[in-house]
This record gives structure tokens, sequence and C-alpha cells, in this order.
């Protein structure tokens, strides 16, 4: 039986979006799940428009950190695949969500980048929602098998793996069939290793 892991989340990445049309708000028979409220004209249905970077403010207290590896990341993932998730805002043009998709944009010297307007949410849904939409990301699991076997096809299909999300190492453990743990990157990880410096050169290394 395939074994389940913890997601590794990573950005998402400039084409021409389109806004979806909404589903239906009904709940599927049975479901304890609320209708939709926009059906009620309550929540107005999503637009995409293009913003200029200079404009979008970044959230002070976001308490989500991006690395330059994984803003670089980003960054690859946008020059494949397009922009493809639109930085949410707060009405104001405040960041919502998308901060690592928004320092990827710079480090790849966009002008402007696709946005969808939140200016409905109460003050507390904002700042809930820049914790919920890293968090929830976070749950996810992954099929081991079924994983191993989408890159197996990528691989042979001639795909640049590493546009997955993971690196060489996560790539080949997976290829392998080996046990992985898909953590989620730390940079506070570094704090614990024990540094040795060579008294001659002067460079220090992992003890």
């Amino acid at each position: 039986m395939a074994k389940s892991s913890k997601i590794n989340a990573a950005g998402a990445a400039v084409g021409q979006i389109k806004a979806v049309p909404e589903a239906s708000g009904r709940p599927p028979k049975g479901s304890k799940m609320p209708p939709n409220p926009s059906e009620s004209g309550s929540r107005p249905r999503l637009r995409v428009e293009y913003r200029s970077l200079d404009a979008l403010i970044p959230f002070a207290r976001n308490p989500r950190t991006h690395s330059e590896e994984q803003v670089a990341q980003i960054a690859a993932s946008i020059r494949e695949f397009g922009f493809t998730n639109p930085i949410l805002l707060d009405g104001d043009n405040g960041v919502i969500a998308g901060h690592g998709r928004l320092a990827a944009a710079r480090l790849l010297g966009l002008k402007t980048v696709p946005c969808i307007e939140l200016g409905h949410l109460s003050e507390s849904q904002k700042r809930a929602y820049i914790i919920a939409d890293n968090k929830l990301a976070l749950n996810g699991l992954w099929n081991e098998e079924l994983l191993r076997l989408e890159l197996t096809d990528l691989k042979e299909l001639g795909a640049d793996l590493e546009l997955t999300g993971f690196d060489a190492m996560e790539l080949a453990d997976i290829m392998l069939g080996k046990d992985v743990e898909f953590r989620e990157y730390d940079e506070s990880a570094a704090d614990d290793v024990e540094l040795v410096t060579c008294p001659k050169c002067g460079h220090s290394f992992p003890k």
C-alpha cells in the first residue's frame, strides 16, 4: 500500500488568464456544507485583473517566509508554466496571498501580475486567510506510489523534474522507492548544525 507524507508546499506560478465561472453554489445531496453565499449576492464574483508590481503592498506581519531558493523555484515555475495563480489583494492593493509569487515576479523583472481583489472580506477574515492559504496546503498528503509513477512518466517525456518543486536528492529517493519524509523547508534548521573552522583556509564546515 502506498504511503502518505506531508506535502512540501511550493509556490505556483505570465500568460492570459480568464476568470472561470463559479460552479453551482448548491452542495451535493446529503452534504452538510452550507450553500455558496455568492448565490444570494452577498459575495461578488471573482475577477482577474493585472496590477503594477510597484502598486502592491506586502503584509508587514506575514508569518510565512520565503527563502531565496524557494523564490527561485517559483520564478522557474512562472517562466515555464505562466503566472497561473493570481495574487490575492485586500481591496487596497495589500497582499493577502502570493508574497512568494510577488517576490518571484520581481526577480523575473515583470511589470504587472494578475490579481484578484478580496475587498469584501472583513479585517479578521483577511488576516486569518493569510495563514489559512499557507497552512491548508501543507495539510495535504502524497500518494507516494502514484507520485513515483507520474515522475517516471514525466522523466520519459523529457520534463525537467525539478520544476515540480522537489530537489535532486528528493527525486532520487522517490525514484528509487525509498521512504521519503517530505519536510517543509526550514531555514532555522541550520541553527542546530555544529560547525568547525579549518585552521588553514578559515572556512567553516558542518561537523
